[in-house]
């Protein structure tokens, strides 16, 4: 398939504490398809599991791309429809993500989802970021890396008539998150209970 790219990358703070985002914008100028499978491309909203597969297929690709320089993935969202497509992936290290972090994501994975035509149905824009002072836990390596550290907790069902918690993270095993609601008090839930999770920054 013929196509022409246009990539234009810039950085932004977007969050406290400078949270990086590196932009890159996928057009395409040109195309072997007929301008009438293009139309409608732009005019159907692809479905959810469409759009699930695709970010699970971008996650593998960035993984790929991020694990030999130590870049964790911690999410890949694919959002919006037609020309305002965003294709999201948020990126940390133990050390902080760079600008150079973002970059190399950015370009490297831009390049591989082209080549390779994993995003179907026309032109979408690339969104490379840190994931911010509240990061999202998503998965049990997540709990156990930010163990002591605030977080915030939101259940699919009630444990003790809450579903609502927040406290200090005390860790993963067995399957089990625990956290400290209050001193000397620790609750257990089954991490598929576990609706969204993220840390808690104290100002």
């Amino acid at each position: 398939m013929l196509r022409t790219v246009t990539r234009a990358i810039r950085i932004r703070p977007t969050q406290p504490a400078g949270m990086l985002q590196a932009i890159l914008e996928l057009s395409n100028a040109t195309s072997g398809r007929k301008p009438t499978f293009l139309l409608g491309a732009f005019g159907l909203k692809m479905p959810d599991r469409t759009r699930e597969a695709v970010a699970a297929r971008v996650a593998e690709v960035a993984e790929r791309v991020g694990g030999p320089e130590n870049i964790e993935i911690v999410e890949v969202q694919f959002l919006g429809g037609g020309k305002s497509r965003v294709l999201r992936i948020f990126i940390d290290k133990p050390e902080g993500v760079s600008h150079a972090d973002c970059e190399l994501i950015s370009h490297q994975v831009g390049t591989i989802l082209d080549v390779e035509d994993v995003v179907p149905g026309g032109g979408y824009t690339l969104e490379v970021s840190s994931p911010g002072l509240e990061r999202k836990l998503i998965k049990p390596k997540d709990f156990e890396r930010f163990a002591g550290q605030k977080a915030r907790i939101v259940l699919r069902e009630p444990v003790e008539n809450q579903r609502h918690w927040s406290g200090t993270l005390i860790g993963y095993a067995d399957g089990q998150v625990t956290i400290e609601p209050s001193a000397g008090r620790q609750v257990r839930f089954a991490l598929a209970q576990v609706e969204r999770a993220n840390l808690k920054f104290e100002w």
